[in-house]
């Protein structure tokens, strides 16, 4: 194991510090190392891995599909795309969708999308398109996204940023209405935020952000990559609030656990300012990729995970909040997208995740305070027994 770390610190760039154990296979919801050992994972890729590893039937869709048709491009129709389409939008009840691979593309087409529609429709004068963020957002890693970044690492030593983005508190409905001009065309956020360390707003927040954009003539966009496909314990994170925005992004559990997945939907008069030629992917909707999110919403709905994720998180919540140790600063989140904030003056999340490794459970931390939990959807009461039991263990050395 420690030849194949050495190995990689010494050919990889170091832009990761994973945790110190080398994996090799998955089923389900637990994984093995090289050396034999299985892990429970409470990771879930950070939510990529809703449905498991390697899930049967989402491997199956991969497997057939790959050895029809690939890649052509899309300078050519296929006969996989238009079904996955047709899914996705029926699913989520917008008009059209754009796929992409990689989250942060579909959030750059958000951002082109929410530009142009300012421009044709709106009639916002040239280049003067502003899009409002929320601080400590986390879309992606593109110099666009980490412009638009209050993260100081995230930034650091990679300016000069476009411009075109203003920035305001998360959860602060006034701040957005103070924010907005005539120039501004859309308003991204995440309904709740991960990487920020599963950060809720105030309840009541998206529908008066919603009523403020609808107000204003303003795009409101959810980045649903994290929190949407049941993570939360709805198919979509703002469904807890019966809003409905203006477009929407996903990602990650899109893709199966499989292979990079995602799309940007919108109602029809964001998504048709894109002519030919004005935006594209060679790899974007590729037939293997449609393929394997066809199956994946399929499974979504048919094996009630949105609603399991809703039951268990509620479950494990309950349970974490019953702990009784000092080290705990905070918990936080919704359906089985939590985390666990650590106080600072016993551990950093880091420690407690290492730990957490030598009982046999796997998560990594969100900056240096908080451990996130978010297991395959597939999980059972059970298993999510073992990590409380796990967590129990290690936190009980502190106070």
């Amino acid at each position: 194991m420690n030849a194949i770390i050495e190995t990689e610190n010494e050919y990889g760039a170091q832009n990761y510090l994973p945790l110190p154990v080398v994996l090799t296979r998955g089923e389900g919801v637990y994984l093995w190392d090289v050396d034999g050992k299985r892990y429970l994972d409470m990771m879930g890729a950070y939510s990529a891995v809703s449905f498991g590893h390697c899930h049967p039937q989402l491997v199956t869709a991969l497997s057939e599909q790959a050895k029809r048709l690939a890649v052509t491009s899309r300078a050519f129709y296929s006969d996989k795309l238009a079904g996955f389409l047709k899914a996705a939008c029926e699913l989520t009840e917008f008009d059209k969708a754009l796929p992409m691979n990689s989250g942060a593309e579909a959030v750059e087409t958000a951002l082109k999308a929410a530009r142009k529609w300012g421009y044709t429709q709106k009639n916002i004068a040239h280049d003067q398109a502003e899009i409002i963020v929320c601080e400590n957002n986390f879309h992606g890693r593109t110099i666009a996204i980490v412009g638009m970044s209050t993260e100081h690492q995230y930034r650091e030593g990679f300016g000069p940023f476009p411009g075109g983005f203003k920035c305001i508190p998360y959860g602060d409905p006034q701040a957005l209405k103070e924010a907005i001009t005539p120039n501004t065309a859309a308003f991204l956020l995440e309904p709740i935020q991960g990487e920020a360390g599963i950060v809720m707003p105030p309840e009541g927040y998206l529908t008066q952000c919603a009523e403020i954009c609808a107000q204003n003539n303003v795009l409101l966009l959810c980045d649903e990559i994290q929190t949407g496909l049941g993570r939360t314990g709805k198919v979509l994170a703002y469904q807890h609030e019966n809003i409905k925005p203006d477009g929407v992004i996903l990602g990650k559990a899109l893709g199966g656990g499989l292979l990079p997945v995602s799309l940007f939907l919108a109602r029809a008069d964001v998504m048709d300012v894109f002519t030919p030629g004005d935006h594209g992917s060679t790899f974007g909707g590729n037939p293997v990729a449609a393929a394997v999110g066809l199956r994946a919403l399929q499974l979504l709905t048919s094996e009630g995970l949105a609603e399991r994720s809703a039951e268990l998180g509620e479950y494990l919540l309950d349970q974490l909040h019953q702990f009784n140790t000092p080290a705990i600063k905070d918990i936080r989140g919704k359906g089985l997208f939590i985390g666990v904030e650590i106080e600072p003056k016993y551990a950093t999340a880091r420690e407690i995740c290492l730990q957490l490794m030598t009982h046999g459970i796997l998560s990594k931390e969100t900056h240096k305070t908080v451990v996130r939990l978010a297991p395959p959807l597939i999980i059972t009461k059970e298993q999510l027994d073992t990590t409380l039991a796990a967590l129990r263990e290690v936190l009980s050395q502190y106070g």
